[in-house]
């Protein structure tokens, strides 16, 4: 037979033992937190990281058919000058030949084609292309003027890419992505 119930256990009113209960419960959830912080803390980035968040690059003595890579965020970026017969060639192709007819370009539409001003730093800086610099297939980083469209080639699986830095032939999927950057001064890039 079973104990007979006390007055405040059948009322519903709390009992020195649901007070242990609650209280025991709540030490280990400060315990397991305290314990699990230092694994969850170590996965936020450091401090280097985030003092990269944004750079600005001085491309004033890059000259037409001149690049430059630089790291941002870990990663190449490659920031280019084009001649103007690498701009008219690009500005030829239509969007019916690429193999990725998006622009992937931060500072665009998300939807915008992959038109060479829609790649470039826009209206009036036609010539400027920055890109980040690691193939859509497998992350390699690809040779610069080089491949069969004069843009970037990646020798790893047969990638090539033309002087817009869309994909044209091979197996990479997209065109190189274009980070969030703009013109700060005549000479002054900030990526991201």
């Amino acid at each position: 037979m079973s104990e007979p119930m006390t007055q405040s256990e059948g009322a519903g009113e709390p009992t020195r033992r649901d007070f242990l209960y609650i209280a025991t419960g709540m030490a280990g959830v400060v315990g397991a937190g305290s314990f699990a912080w230092p694994f969850i803390d170590q996965m936020r980035p450091d401090a280097s990281t985030l003092a990269l968040a944004s750079i600005d690059v001085d491309v004033g003595n890059l000259e037409p058919g001149m690049s430059l890579t630089v790291k941002w965020r870990g990663k190449p970026v490659f920031i280019r000058n084009r001649t103007e017969e690498e701009v008219a060639e690009a500005q030829e192709v239509p969007i019916a030949e690429l193999k990725d007819p998006i622009a992937r370009n931060a500072n665009v539409d998300g939807t915008a084609e992959a038109t060479d001003l829609a790649r470039s730093a826009g209206e009036g800086l036609e010539n400027w292309i920055v890109m980040i610099g690691s193939c859509t297939h497998l992350g390699c980083v690809p040779l610069g003027q080089a491949g069969e469209f004069g843009g970037w080639f990646c020798p790893c699986h047969g990638s090539h890419y033309d002087t817009a830095g869309r994909i044209r032939k091979g197996p990479a999927p997209e065109n190189l992505p274009v980070p969030p950057f703009a013109f700060t001064s005549d000479t002054v890039i900030t990526i991201g």
